[in-house]
């Protein structure tokens, strides 16, 4: 093992022991020496420091920031599967995205104004570089990031986003970058997500609400899964036609890789021919569409009814969709399906019911990021 690598071990064994560690201020803390010799203190202000010889003569990170580091870590997220990864971000080897060896070492690191990345050079073919966990050559902090789409998906609008972020962080970021945030990690996030195979019920609903786009107004289609609420698909039309009520069905089938027992729908009359047109056969078993449900009716579509009341909150927000190809449908799918804890599934996200267990921990925006890096 090399020393850097050995210094983050040791920082873990410093974590292990009891009392070791004492926060003072904001950014200050006290670690006991192992030698039983005093204590040091360590700062995380514009960068982390440590009274340590290793820090003050040698320059490097030292096994007490490690240990301060695990620490914070763990007394924010509390999630050990959280803490491990944060230990195997600092300790397990990176793959070069060159050439696929793995003979690579610390090379230092890539630094700006907000973020300090480690950086790493291969050593089968000489290149430099820093892990890409889908936050490669960003300014910013990936926390930074994570909160910015957070925000942005619970409906706060972009200019309150890089207001706030500048209030707490410090760092000035436009309105614009935000919004590329938004549509480069929807694309990322939703090219793992739908290969991912959700375990539903047997019964779809299916409806289709007004929303302004571009000043005008046009027609959002959505079709979710009765028993765990999983958004299957969302689909942006100009009209009500047979060929738009389509669209939906088939993005639908195509996410849950099955067809249901029962499709539930109002009256429009597009759905009973795009119905037929995705649904019927004359084998067994067939899906049976049931239509004109009523509010009261037993079988209704209240729960996708529920689910336009969300949408229709974010869309004040946003004052209507700016085109219909817009990133923000998709994400909002994402949110819900994947991000956002649902009260009728006792605290559950519509994935965890239907069987899809990330184990995103704390900070799911950060995870679920991560995770679609490295499908």
């Amino acid at each position: 093992m090399n020393e850097p690598n050995s210094r983050t071990v040791r920082g873990f064994s410093i974590l292990a022991q009891a009392n070791q560690i004492k926060q003072m201020e904001l950014h200050t803390f006290k670690v006991r020496s192992q030698s039983g010799n005093g204590q040091y203190v360590v700062t995380n202000g514009v960068g982390w420091d440590c009274t340590c010889p290793d820090r003050v003569y040698r320059q490097v990170e030292c096994k007490h920031i490690f240990a301060v580091k695990f620490w914070s870590a763990l007394r924010e997220r509390i999630d050990k599967s959280d803490v491990f990864q944060l230990y195997k971000e600092l300790i397990d080897p990176t793959i070069c995205g060159f050439c696929g060896s793995t003979n690579i070492i610390k090379w230092g690191y890539r630094r700006n104004k907000t973020v300090k990345m480690p950086r790493f050079k291969c050593k089968s073919c000489g290149q430099t570089f820093v892990a890409d966990e889908g936050f490669a050559k960003m300014r910013f902090d990936p926390k930074v990031v994570a909160l910015a789409l957070d925000l942005y998906f619970k409906g706060v609008s972009q200019r309150k986003i890089a207001d706030h972020i500048g209030q707490f962080y410090g760092s000035k970021i436009s309105q614009p970058a935000i919004y590329k945030w938004i549509r480069k990690y929807e694309r990322i996030i939703n090219g793992y997500v739908d290969q991912l195979e959700p375990d539903l019920s047997d019964v779809w609903n299916a409806d289709e609400m007004m929303v302004k786009c571009g000043g005008k107004w046009v027609w959002l289609w959505n079709v979710m899964d009765a028993g765990t609420r999983f958004l299957l698909a969302s689909q942006v039309s100009q009209k009500r036609e047979v060929a738009d009520a389509r669209k939906p069905f088939q993005k639908a089938v195509e996410v849950a890789k099955a067809k249901p027992d029962i499709v539930v729908t109002d009256g429009l009359p597009a759905y009973i021919r795009a119905f037929k047109k995705e649904f019927f056969t004359l084998r067994n078993p067939r899906t049976k569409h049931i239509q004109n449900v009523g509010f009261r009716d037993k079988t209704n579509n209240n729960k996708i009814e529920r689910l336009h009341g969300t949408i229709r909150e974010r869309e004040k927000v946003l004052r209507g969709l700016k085109r219909e190809e817009t990133p923000i449908v998709e994400g909002l799918r994402t949110y819900y399906n994947f991000i956002r804890p649902h009260q009728g599934l006792k605290g559950k996200t519509p994935a965890e019911a239907s069987g899809i267990d990330l184990e995103l921990g704390k900070n799911r925006w950060l995870s679920i990021i991560r995770k679609s890096v490295k499908k």
